[in-house]
């Protein structure tokens, strides 16, 4: 072994600490970052030449060791929309490149992932975190509230008002009195929505025939037009010469009247009485569901003398202002009104990767995926080896202050020792010199 050998030997050591000295530093400088993996050092020795009976020194070299698959600590955020994964994965996330001529802004093609989930809405309605990477995420389907799976997207929030939704059915349940009292009106109102999103009442009066168990009803409301009442219909209870199984009390038939059309009698199946009201915008079709043919589970002929209204529900909405969103464990965002109606518009999916250790670092703690990481893999939180999702809350940084301090201890008495090597070498070279003299 040279002398000259031993001095690019300690040379190496003190690049490879000087390299390990680096990441330490970063580890300790990003101990509060939300969402940041920290680096580890490797040592590799490469020798020049070694046998049983001579070695000859080489050299040393530090390789960074990620730590993307080690866990942070889970702290709760005063923020409703930040999120932490629990486990394994990473949020997709898009930079933004700039806007185009329209005005909207445009994004940059390559895939980005991170698990700093501290997001909030920015003007335009996106998730962003604070490193300025916008969320992305599957777009629901209002109509079925099916995620399509097949293509991410920046999730953005739209904050137009909830549409009305005019009454198209509503159910009732009450209960008919077997003797009622002389003179005790028989007759619910209730609140219906048009098509404008205007609450309209509705009535209907009951009026007992001359038959048994049989009752006239008149549906009416004060803004139909062109006359208040819409319609009428005769509806019968408990057995009847047509209906002789229908239990006692329950309905056995519906005949309609003017301006209805009911359903036929079929044990178990809804009694239903459809009315067409017009409030100034045209037909609004109503249909009325009074329970079952031959059940007890809607409108009822039992023993009493006062009419009593049980339940009624319809599926009728007002027009509803946008409030703001949150997000579910499930990963679904929903936007919500104060119309009480509520809109699923985006699910959050994990994505997973067999080596995220491999995944090359980008600025702001995101990673882009590489050939060692492998592929991309999004999944719905909790299925198939994803984390969890843990709302209102954000990881922090997996490094530890004290074992990065201890580290960088250790590092330091390297360097130092490496550098005593040098002068060690100098002073034996210089001995060597001074040998002519």
């Amino acid at each position: 072994m040279s002398i000259f050998g031993a001095l690019n030997t300690a040379v190496s050591g003190l690049t490879s600490q000087s390299d390990a000295f680096g990441n330490i530093s970063q580890n300790i400088a990003n101990s509060q970052t939300t969402g940041y993996k920290g680096v580890n050092t490797n040592f590799v020795d490469y020798l020049t030449y070694s046998t049983a009976t001579q070695n000859e020194p080489g050299s040393v070299v530090a390789l960074p060791s990620y730590q993307n698959e080690v866990q942070g600590t889970i702290a709760q955020s005063s923020d409703p929309l930040a999120m932490a994964i629990s486990g394994q994965g990473f949020f997709s996330v898009a930079e933004a490149n700039g806007t185009n001529a329209n005005g909207q802004t445009t994004f940059n093609p390559l895939q980005y992932y991170t698990r700093a989930g501290d997001f909030t809405m920015n003007n335009e309605g996106y998730l962003v975190n604070s490193a300025g990477e916008y969320l992305q995420g599957w777009t629901v389907n209002p109509t079925n509230g099916i995620a399509d799976q097949n293509k991410l997207a920046p999730i953005q929030v739209n904050q137009a008002q909830f549409n009305p939704v005019a009454t198209s059915s509503a159910d009732f349940s009450a209960n008919l009195p077997a003797t009622p009292a002389a003179g005790t009106p028989m007759s619910s109102q209730v609140q219906i929505y048009d098509a404008l999103g205007t609450q309209q009442t509705l009535t209907l009066n009951w009026a007992q025939t001359a038959t048994p168990g049989q009752w006239n009803v008149t549906v009416s409301s004060p803004n139909n037009s062109p006359a208040t009442t819409i319609g009428t219909a005769t509806v019968d209870f408990g057995p009847t010469a047509g209906n002789a199984a229908a239990p006692p009390g329950t309905i056995s038939g519906i005949t309609a009247g003017a301006g209805t059309t009911a359903s036929t009698y079929t044990t178990g199946q809804p009694a239903t009485l459809t009315v067409n009201a017009n409030f100034g915008n045209g037909t609004q079709p109503i249909t009325l569901n009074f329970g079952n043919f031959g059940q007890a589970n809607g409108v009822t002929q039992y023993a009493g003398s006062t009419y009593s209204l049980i339940n009624f529900s319809q599926n009728g909405v007002p027009a509803g202002a946008f409030t703001g969103i949150s997000i579910q464990s499930t990963g679904n965002i929903v936007a919500n009104y104060n119309n009480g109606q509520s809109l699923t518009i985006a699910q959050v999916p994990i994505t997973t990767f067999n080596n995220a250790d491999a995944l090359q670092s980008q600025n702001g703690q995101a990673f882009t995926a590489t050939a060692g990481s492998g592929n991309p893999s999004s999944q719905a939180p909790n299925n198939n080896g994803a984390g969890g999702l843990v709302v209102g809350s954000i990881e922090q940084s997996n490094t530890d202050i004290a074992t990065q301090f201890t580290q960088l201890i250790v590092a330091q008495q390297a360097y130092s020792a490496n550098a005593k090597s040098i002068t060690t070498a100098s002073q034996m070279l210089q001995t060597a010199i001074n040998m002519i003299q």
